[in-house]
């Protein structure tokens, strides 16, 4: 039986109240990129405590990338798939990918599972990047992604990040949790219900 932790829209508030202070002395983006749908709430939640005095919002792009398939059980608990397959992406020939160069950019995704998604989206972003900079004649080295999520689950990860990623201390994760079903308060029919399991939970 899988154990399912309930988390609500406050305990996501504060994690990235908590963790903005270290993103900002640390990445400082200018920047971010959400996994959809997962990393849609934190990143705009995120953005209100990145803002410095003075200086506009930090842009929030998107893309979308898919892994979990239903078990078709009763309860429709799922599981990481063996296969990343894009639902939105990031086009080419925009200025998309112009206004990646050079920038610090934060992705955002709600949790670090398998690593599975995580280590698609850096290495595809990472070929993106190049080939734009390929194009307009500029330095791909000079673009810095780094890597901030709500939860990572203490487990062994089928997925890898780059080691410079890595090394230089880009990847945050707000805890580190047990290998658990984590259900977001997006993913909730019943808001109110979903609160109610949250306050038997110990889990932030």
């Amino acid at each position: 039986m899988v154990q399912k932790v309930y988390i609500t829209y406050n305990q996501i508030h504060k994690l990235c109240q908590d963790a903005a202070p270290q993103i900002l002395d640390n990445f400082k983006p200018n920047l971010m990129i959400a996994i959809g749908g997962g990393g849609y709430v934190p990143a705009r939640i995120l953005r209100s405590f990145l803002r410095r005095t003075g200086s506009p919002n930090i842009p929030i792009q998107a893309i979308g990338l898919s892994l979990y398939e239903a078990l078709g059980t009763d309860d429709q608990i799922e599981e990481p798939g063996h296969k990343v397959t894009r639902t939105q992406w990031l086009d080419l020939s925009s200025l998309e990918m112009a206004n990646l160069i050079g920038k610090n950019v934060l992705i955002v995704d709600e949790v670090d599972d398998t690593r599975t998604t995580l280590e698609y989206a850096v290495k595809e972003l990472q070929k993106d990047v190049a080939t734009a900079a390929q194009q307009l004649g500029k330095d791909p080295q000079s673009t810095q992604f780094s890597i901030f999520v709500l939860h990572n689950k203490d487990k062994e990860k089928k997925g890898r990040l780059p080691n410079d990623l890595i090394e230089a201390n880009r990847y945050l994760a707000a805890r580190t949790v047990p290998d658990v079903w984590i259900n977001y308060p997006w993913e909730a029919t019943d808001i109110d219900e979903h609160d109610r399991m949250a306050a038997q939970q110990t889990i932030e």
